[in-house]
């Protein structure tokens, strides 16, 4: 779950609404990648492992959603392999760059976020998440000899993927009523109105870009049952 404090309510976005946010970035893309379907469906599968986990999403003590930096890493670790199995049993080359996306982030999505921090109990496993890591990136020779590809194409797609899940992170995690800025590998993100933000360079094939993100607005009261709270659409506006 992504948490964000909204002072009387908790706004949560599940794991797999914000990975259907990201593959919807992907779709309309003006300039798609050249094995477009694959890089769109790695961007909407590319958080399958949280569906397990989301299904009894957990509070703290205090009756806050936990957050996704604070999820058990050894939980996160196992139903990233699950995911990345599961994927690429349907498509090679997204589950490579699914792999590549389980590694990245433990390295920072491998230099394309240098404050990219790490899950909360990561040092304290640091063991596990390097064997992790090392599992993953020891695959990628035979991922990329399966599914023939280049090494500038599969670090080029790669890139697409950290755009559209950090795009939608963005949507998900910053105030963008408040007017929150940011610079995403590249593009310069301009909040104009609620909901509504210009994208420089603009990638979209149509402006303004409309999209959706569903969400829960938690209220702060006692233990409360995520899922119980009934999921609502915001309308996403990308401009020029």
């Amino acid at each position: 779950m992504i948490v964000r404090d909204l002072g009387d309510s908790w706004q949560v976005v599940l794991q797999i609404n914000h990975a259907d946010l990201s593959g919807d970035f992907a779709r309309a893309w003006a300039e798609p990648a050249g094995r477009h379907d694959a890089v769109t469906l790695a961007a909407a599968r590319h958080d399958d492992g949280w569906a397990v986990w989301e299904r009894s999403p957990l509070v703290d003590e205090t009756g806050k959603p936990i957050n996704f930096f604070d999820v058990s890493v050894l939980s996160h670790l196992a139903f990233y392999r699950a995911c990345i199995a599961a994927v690429t049993e349907e498509d090679a080359y997204a589950g490579l760059l699914i792999s590549m996306h389980g590694a990245g982030i433990y390295k920072q999505r491998y230099g394309l976020d240098p404050a990219l921090p790490l899950l909360t109990e990561a040092n304290a496993h640091k063991a596990t998440v390097d064997e992790f890591v090392a599992d993953q990136e020891s695959g990628y020779e035979a991922r990329i000899a399966a599914t023939g590809a280049e090494e500038e194409e599969r670090w080029r797609d790669y890139g697409l993927l950290q755009l559209y899940d950090r795009l939608s992170l963005y949507f998900a995690m910053k105030d963008v009523e408040a007017g929150e800025a940011a610079e995403l590998q590249g593009y310069s993100l301009e909040p104009l109105a609620p909901w509504r933000i210009r994208m420089d360079p603009f990638p979209f094939a149509e402006s303004p870009a409309r999209f959706t993100m569903i969400r829960r607005l938690v209220p702060k009261q006692g233990r409360p049952d995520v899922l119980a709270v009934e999921p609502e659409r915001a309308e996403l506006f990308i401009e020029a």
